[in-house]
């Protein structure tokens, strides 16, 4: 099970069709939790009932309440894409504030949980003088980052350059996942 978790970066809207529809043609049972903002930005293009007819499974947005039903199988790997600079933060520091962090943030301390990470941030992200903590802290406690320079070239802010998400290389993180098991 494939447990897709994306936060409000540009390049969003392309989920079904850059991640989940290419994972569940690989095989993969996929459900997809959202931050609250990528849920507020999908529901408002009419994606989130493609996604969920796509899937079989509800699109998690809010946490349950006690005693519901889990909406989702165990997974066996999240991939968090894209992941805002404030949700890779967020991860590294161990701040589950919503449902879709906090279900990573679990799965990067359980064992046999993979987690791939596409932090899909700016130049001035990087110069941030607490970036490369973050990195560092999720690379050492085993996350896969697609990340760099070969993966996606940084910008500069506010320059209005739109490209496209690396799902190619997202998917290659993840499906690496699996001869790992």
């Amino acid at each position: 099970m494939l447990g897709v978790v994306a936060s409000g970066a540009g390049g969003v809207e392309g989920l079904l069709d850059g991640l989940i529809r290419p994972a569940l043609a690989a095989g993969w049972r996929v459900g997809v939790t959202l931050t609250p903002t990528a849920g507020r930005w999908l529901r408002e293009a009419g994606l989130v009932a493609e996604i969920e007819q796509a899937t079989g499974l509800p699109v998690r947005v809010e946490s349950r309440l006690p005693g519901e039903a889990k909406p989702h199988p165990p997974v066996d790997c999240y991939v968090v894409a894209p992941a805002t600079a404030t949700t890779v933060a967020k991860l590294a520091l161990g701040l589950g504030d919503n449902q879709a962090l906090t279900q990573v943030c679990e799965a990067i301390g359980t064992r046999g949980v993979s987690v791939v990470v596409f932090p899909c941030v700016n130049a001035a992200h990087v110069r941030h003088p607490a970036w490369a903590g973050h990195v560092a802290a999720l690379r050492s406690a085993g996350v896969d980052l697609v990340y760099g320079e070969d993966v996606w070239p940084l910008c500069e802010p506010r320059t209005g350059e739109f490209r496209p998400l690396p799902w190619a290389a997202v998917l290659a993180a993840v499906a690496a996942t699996r001869s790992v098991r």
